[in-house]
């Protein structure tokens, strides 16, 4: 058995009640076993495979906070400080029903990666709980996000793991988590990014991911000899990544005809108009039921259905396996030409499969999102000087930032006889950088 497989036994083994982490291990290691069997004595010598998937630190905590009615409720917080290679551990926060300890592992391990992609010097990690900001007041959030730092400061700092925010962790929480992490510390440093722009947040954060996903959907369709302007794309979501790639998109002259949230979905043939989701989502936090009231000729769709809407790009910015094997093969049938991940890990490996065998362009994740980590490791460079860069400069980079993760998932790619499979060249270019630091600092 080769070492890649005898790895991948154990993960299955080890981890067998978290199949997202699972799933992850998988698509790195099948992506990258022709670099390791150029070197397989070695590799397993070290054991570099287990050390690669097997967390630095994993912390498992309880928050325990009151509601407004004076009833206390208990909640679990995580923490997986994952890989620190490359530098302190930089990854979000979710909180979400869903979240346990194998979601946030299968996100750290995407974010070391995703960070080494980025070329700055930042390792992977990820944490969050199961609560869920959705329906609670401010002040029941505020109580929350204080007793979860309570515990998370312990294990966080500037130079050691800085957290950001993902799904249910917006300026809202960063804020109430940052301003409890000073009254412990008496530290005003870069801790946390996504932070406000008046204590140390960064212009164009906030547009990052979804920018981002476009800068990148827009070379790799170059690359293709393709063109982005002109093009009908949908989206699925409805939160921070999908509202920002839309509006790129219609500044990069496509035309995005879908968005949806956890209970339906909105087709609007004349193009999503993001002032009106930005009033439903951001101001109103309302079901996008509400954005039918201004766009009369949008029809709302309860449940799923956003990729049943022909069209030539597809971006998935909601969450984990929302593209399946049957939306799949609607995307192929009605002739899309890309898709690009917005979120983590939303196409299931089946489907992925099916879209590369069917010539789909496909980006995935660790590279096409990695937009919103580039932009907090600039936040961190930012608090780091005490300066604060124009929306245009950090723009700039962003772009820069996410043009070369482009060509180098592509070079990467070819260099390993797999011209056009993103997957692998994501995971090998990611994957290289990561290895020959952790080979540079010896076992640890």
């Amino acid at each position: 058995m080769s070492y890649v497989d005898e790895v991948l036994e154990k993960v299955k083994q080890k981890n067998a009640a978290e199949p997202e982490f699972i799933q992850a291990v998988s698509e790195v290691l099948e992506s990258i076993r022709v670099v390791i069997e150029a070197d397989e004595d070695e590799y397993r010598r070290t054991a570099f495979l287990e050390r690669l998937t097997e967390p630095e630190r994993q912390i498992k905590f309880r928050v325990p906070w009151v509601d407004d009615k004076g009833q206390v409720q208990v909640n679990t917080g995580y923490r997986i400080q994952f890989n620190s290679a490359i530098g302190p551990y930089k990854g979000g926060l979710r909180f979400h029903p869903s979240v346990y300890q194998g979601i946030i592992k299968f996100l750290g391990f995407e974010q070391v990666f995703k960070n080494s992609l980025t070329g700055l010097p930042i390792g992977g990690g990820k944490g969050g709980s199961d609560f869920d900001p959705k329906g609670k007041s401010d002040n029941e959030v505020m109580r929350f996000c204080q007793s979860f730092m309570t515990e998370l400061y312990k294990y966080i700092g500037k130079d050691e793991d800085v957290p950001a925010g993902d799904i249910g962790v917006g300026g809202r929480e960063i804020g109430y988590l940052y301003g409890q992490y000073k009254r412990i510390t008496n530290l005003y440093e870069g801790v946390l990014t996504g932070k406000g722009l008046t204590f140390g947040g960064s212009l164009a954060r906030t547009e990052a991911t979804g920018y981002g996903l476009l800068y990148l959907t827009e070379e790799l369709l170059k690359i293709n000899g393709i063109e982005l302007a002109g093009k009908t794309v949908c989206v699925s979501g409805a939160g921070n990544v999908a509202i920002y790639a839309i509006q790129k998109a219609e500044q990069l002259g496509a035309k995005v005809v879908t968005c949806s949230d956890s209970t339906g979905w909105i087709y609007d043939p004349d193009g999503i108009d993001v002032p009106t989701l930005q009033e439903v989502k951001e101001v109103k936090r309302a079901r996008l039921t509400e954005y039918q009231t201004t766009r009369p000729n949008a029809e709302y769709h309860e449940g799923k259905g956003v990729w049943t809407i022909k069209c030539d790009v597809a971006l998935p910015c909601a969450t984990q396996n929302e593209l399946g094997i049957e939306d799949a093969k609607t995307l192929v049938a009605n002739g899309c030409l890309a898709v690009c991940e917005g979120a983590n890990m939303p196409t299931t490996l089946e489907a992925t499969k099916y879209l590369q065998d069917n010539k789909v362009i496909f980006a995935p994740g660790k590279a096409a999102n990695a937009g919103g980590v580039a932009t907090s490791a600039l936040e961190m460079s930012q608090n780091s000087e005490r300066l604060s860069w124009t929306f245009e400069e950090v723009d700039a980079k962003l772009k820069n930032i996410m043009v070369n993760i482009t060509h180098n998932i592509d070079a990467a790619a070819k260099k390993y006889g797999m011209e056009g499979n993103y997957v692998a060249g994501a995971n090998i270019a990611g994957f290289e950088k990561v290895a020959q630091a952790m080979k540079a600092q010896g076992i640890v």
